[in-house]
């Protein structure tokens, strides 16, 4: 059974930074991608990040590129958001999601592009 357990989110001010992890445990997706997803009170969940595991290739959405960074530890099945001058817009819910194939040329931005999902983790920026 593949689970998702996604950690380290909280209450920071403006301009503060916190760091999220994900561990996946049942199988790895070491041909596959995986991603942080948001959903903020009333809005639809949208994409953050992915990062492919084979090569570490990482994509972003414009809305965190130079704030914001994916990464992942292959010996500990971990990925992490590594999220800096933190705005009280990035509020929300951050999901964790996997997919267990990649093809070199695409960008998985879209929810149905993931099979795997975590419970997600709370993070609120205070102004």
């Amino acid at each position: 059974q593949v689970q998702l357990v996604e950690s380290g989110g909280g209450l920071v001010q403006a301009g503060g930074s916190l760091r999220l992890s994900c561990v996946a445990s049942g199988r790895t997706f070491s041909s596959g991608v995986m991603a942080w997803f948001r959903q903020a009170p009333g809005k639809e969940r949208e994409f953050v990040a992915h990062i492919r595991w084979s090569d570490s290739t990482t994509y972003y959405t414009d809305s965190v590129k130079g704030r914001f960074t994916i990464s992942r530890d292959n010996a500990k099945n971990t990925m992490y958001l590594q999220m800096n001058s933190l705005k009280p817009d990035d509020t929300a819910v951050y999901y964790c999601a996997a997919r267990a194939t990649n093809s070199g040329s695409t960008h998985y931005t879209n929810r149905a592009n993931y099979a795997y999902w975590g419970q997600g983790t709370q993070v609120t920026v205070s102004s």
